[in-house]
């Protein structure tokens, strides 16, 4: 079946930190009744990220907490982290802005509340957008991402708007972690301070996610991996969340530039890297299981994850638009059945058709008498790949994000990505862009292959001179068969009894 091309703007900026999307449950392991519910949910299956879009309305710019990782800016279209937003709305233009985001792609199918400050701390103005989206866009998923102060005395009214799906944020469970983290909360009418501050966040973050999971409502949560604070307790927040009913862990490293004007980033906290990210990730994966495709989106986020639209959709240009909800409906309607059968046709073709064992060379050694022998299993490879719509489908030169996958015997797996910036101006002209090129092969380095529908001589060869190795042949085929392919070729060819250092070299 071909899927309808998603029609897409170059985003403004790249998409960075906060409360959209990693590696989640497959979906083929799930009951029907549990797919159902996340089938067509970008943040909740890794799947529907390929298909489907979301949004976030901004109608919540107070916030009951002070996190040294958050900086809110409300009038900002020139950076893309959580908390972050252009516009904040009144209820009644969140929902005018969400129909017409609805009628005008077809894809998207969730809208969310995280922000810019906490949805439960601004509860008016949260349920009132929720009660008219509720009647008006019933077809629509409704989420909210939270810190989880208030949450315990909201979760009767988020079961009341069928709010299926809720993510809380949760650092740690030690308050003598939690001070490092939060200098503050407002509770009970006052402000709380330090250690105490952090023990009544945790308790009451907890509190809550049993209330859900007692409901049956979905939790993801979302932790901050910060180094030399918060690292080496996140696994133990893991096993926490698992046993309280939790259905995903978003673990997602910390952003901490200085120009963000956060305590983090003006005091010089740094990042995680790639490896170390990827290290915390599969270390709680044992206990939980983990999003690997998380964007940490604004809180004013459109389309799908990775890119943002939201610059289509301001205030004066949605106030020009007619809107014919009743059609875009049936248009959304149709686009979900598309996708749906096409996903069932892909489990069905995984589990009638196991997966064929990868081929293992055999080397002959001419010592005598040595006989003919197996090589060891190959190792694990990493690749970036240029996706669209779960293809290997942009040219190099215009990928904004490379997914990164895990090749291996045991098959493809999304572990994260990499922000890129777009350095070819077209097919033919691509302007001076020597430190864009460098930036982006930088960000790929420890991945020894990138995919892509078409790349030109000059990133070839530089690409190729920092040891990754270029590969257009695979334009436009499903991710994962493509990055299994490329395994399998490196495997017949002997690459992958080397260390990843040594395969570079060769």
């Amino acid at each position: 079946m071909d899927l309808p091309v998603i029609a897409s703007s170059p985003p403004a900026t790249g998409c960075s930190a906060g409360s959209c999307g990693a590696t989640a449950p497959q979906v083929d392991e799930l009951s029907d009744a549990l797919r159902a519910r996340v089938q067509d949910h970008p943040c909740y299956s890794e799947d529907a990220h390929h298909y489907f879009a979301r949004m976030h309305v901004a109608v919540a710019p107070a916030c009951n907490i002070q996190c040294h990782y958050c900086n809110r800016k409300y009038d900002c279209a020139n950076e893309s982290r959580p908390g972050v937003v252009s516009e904040v709305l009144t209820p009644d233009q969140a929902v005018r802005k969400t129909l017409a985001v609805a009628a005008t792609i077809p894809q998207m199918t969730v809208l969310g509340i995280a922000g810019p400050g906490d949805p439960l701390a601004n509860p008016q103005r949260t349920f009132e957008t929720f009660r008219q989206l509720a009647l008006k866009a019933p077809d629509i998923k409704l989420c909210v991402s939270t810190n989880g102060l208030m949450l315990p005395q909201h979760v009767d009214e988020l079961a009341r708007y069928n709010i299926d799906h809720v993510t809380i944020t949760i650092n740690c469970l030690d308050p003598a972690v939690g001070e490092r983290i939060y200098p503050w909360i407002f509770w009970q009418n006052r402000r709380v301070f330090g250690r105490e501050a952090a023990a009544i966040l945790i308790e009451q973050q907890q509190k809550g996610l049993e209330m859900l999971s007692a409901r049956g409502i979905l939790v993801k949560v979302n932790s901050v991996l910060i180094p030399g604070v918060n690292d080496a307790h996140l696994p133990e927040v893991s096993r926490m969340v698992k046993a309280k009913g939790a259905f995903l862990h978003n673990v997602m490293p910390l952003i901490a530039a200085a120009e963000h004007g956060t305590f983090y980033g003006v005091m010089g906290q740094r990042s995680p890297q790639a490896a170390e990210l990827k290290a915390l990730q599969d270390a709680c994966e044992g206990d939980m299981n983990m999003m690997r495709h998380c964007r940490q989106c604004r809180a004013d986020a459109v389309g799908l994850l990775g890119e943002d639209r939201g610059a289509e959709f301001t205030l004066d240009k949605i106030a020009a638009m007619e809107i014919d909800y009743e059609a875009a409906m049936v248009r959304r309607a149709e686009f979900r059945a598309q996708v749906s059968s096409e996903l069932a046709a892909k489990r069905a073709r995984a589990h009638a058709s196991p997966a064929t064992p990868p081929v293992i060379p055999q080397v002959i050694h001419f010592q005598a008498p040595a006989a003919p022998r197996p090589t060891a299993p190959g190792r694990p490879v990493l690749m970036a790949v240029a996706a669209k719509n779960g293809l290997v489908g942009v040219h190099f030169g215009h990928a904004r994000e490379f997914l990164v996958y895990e090749a291996s015997a045991s098959g493809a797996r999304l572990i994260g990505h990499r922000k890129a910036q777009s350095y070819c101006a077209g097919d033919e002209t691509c302007g001076d862009a020597e430190a864009v090129l460098a930036a982006t092969i930088a960000a790929l380095a420890d991945c020894e292959v990138v995919l892509c529908s078409r790349i030109g001589y000059e990133p070839w060869g530089q690409l190729e001179a920092a040891g990754i190795q270029p590969n257009g042949e695979h334009a436009l085929q499903p991710i994962e068969e493509a990055v299994l392919a490329v395994w399998n070729e490196m495997l017949a060819a002997g690459k992958l009894a080397l260390a990843p250092s040594a395969a570079k070299r060769a």
